[in-house]
């Protein structure tokens, strides 16, 4: 099992996965637009101006083309729910991210805490040991007392075939 950073690392990574692959359908289902404001107008002749109209009418008609061919695809393609699937994807992440970062310690523990909470580790660790030590201690006299009964019963088994 890896350590939280390195879990945190992955979950981050997994997040960004997921913002890229969201943006991904974005573009693959998107409809292309264009921008109010952003045509370009510099220094040109009045003939290249008129090209140009010429060009982006043809333009805007091959778009719309493409526009609809992308709408009949996409009535023809099964669409699935991208937004619902990627935003739990995301927000299912973003809750392991917020988890994690709270599992890491804080910068409050300090050196003193610290030597505190092993303190404590380091009694609890040798009250289990005394507890297992007597534990043992009494098995081993019970496994005495075992062994010894069974071997009064063995002596007087045999003692009771020599003397029939």
């Amino acid at each position: 099992m890896a350590d939280r950073l390195t879990q945190l690392q992955d979950t981050v990574n997994q997040q960004a996965e997921h913002f890229c692959n969201s943006i991904g359908i974005l573009q693959q289902c998107s409809v292309p637009s264009k921008f109010a404001g952003f045509e370009r107008t510099g220094s040109q002749t009045p003939q290249q101006q008129v090209n140009q109209q010429q060009q982006q009418q043809q333009q805007q008609q091959q778009q719309q083309q493409q526009q609809q061919q992308q709408q009949q695809q996409q009535q023809q393609q099964p669409q699935e729910d991208y937004p619902q699937l990627f935003s739990t994807l995301i927000s299912r992440c973003a809750k392991d991210i917020d988890t994690l970062i709270e599992s890491l310690p804080s910068e409050e523990s300090s050196i003193e805490l610290q030597v505190q909470s092993l303190q404590r580790l380091e009694a609890e660790n040798k009250e289990s040991a005394e507890k297992l030590e007597e534990i043992v201690r009494k098995g081993e006299l019970l496994l005495e007392k075992i062994q010894a009964a069974l071997s009064d019963i063995a002596q007087s088994q045999l003692d009771m075939q020599y003397s029939s």
